[in-house]
């Protein structure tokens, strides 16, 4: 006898699908028949019917894509020898903050200033003292006339002196001078340079000349001295 052809494999959906046409058949036959049927029951069963079409849609979309009921495949936990030891890392220590290193004063340099080898300034030289030489020049009844030769015996000239002549008595007066000032205290006579003519060269000598009116008896000078020093030549 011929084989029978194998029937097609009928899945979960189409014979869910196939239940659900079968209960809204038989519901839709039930229904004509009971005319006192109440409201009520006419709406539980609307309901009960939707419940099953929401129903068989949910299944119906699950079955077309099994993927999304694949369990979660959770990795494997690693190994240890994966894992392996772990090595702790040192902290960083904490460096202590740098500090400059203190600077020294450095020593006062020496001092490089050399003493001054400059000679000293020359010092101008003494003058030598002054000699005076008295002399009765000119002798008269009633006066006569003097000369006082003063003389420089050092190299060095001599522009300022005094002669000073002291008579015997302040009555005598002195006249007709040349060389010098001359001026009176009493019986003292006091001469000084006259100008630059009384300046004595080194070397040289200059003369100052008067007239005493008086004579030589009695008359003549008692003292004569040149800057302090005694003239020679006074008479006796």
């Amino acid at each position: 006898m011929p084989a029978t052809p194998p029937q097609p494999r009928r899945t979960a959906a189409i014979i869910l699908l196939d239940r659900i046409v079968a209960i809204a058949a038989a519901v839709r036959r039930a229904l004509p028949g009971r005319g006192d049927g109440s409201r009520a029951t006419w709406v539980a069963l609307i309901a009960a019917l939707g419940v099953l079409v929401a129903t068989a849609v949910s299944i119906i979309a699950v079955l077309r894509t099994p993927e999304r009921l694949a369990p979660v495949t959770l990795a494997p936990p690693p190994s240890a020898e994966q894992v392996g030891p772990q090595v702790a890392t040192p902290r960083a220590q904490a460096r202590p903050a740098a500090t400059s290193p203190t600077r020294s004063t450095p020593p006062p340099a020496p001092s490089t200033t050399e003493p001054s080898t400059s000679a000293p300034a020359p010092t101008a030289p003494t003058p030598a003292a002054l000699r005076g030489d008295f002399a009765i020049a000119e002798n008269a009844l009633l006066s006569y006339g003097a000369a006082v030769t003063i003389s420089n015996p050092g190299p060095v000239p001599v522009t300022r002196w005094t002669l000073v002549v002291t008579l015997p008595r302040d009555s005598l007066r002195v006249t007709s001078v040349e060389g010098a000032r001359a001026s009176q205290n009493g019986a003292v006579w006091t001469f000084v340079p006259d100008g630059s003519a009384g300046q004595v060269a080194g070397s040289a000598s200059v003369q100052v000349t008067f007239r005493v009116n008086g004579s030589t008896v009695g008359s003549a000078p008692t003292a004569c001295t040149i800057d302090g020093v005694a003239c020679t030549g006074l008479p006796d």
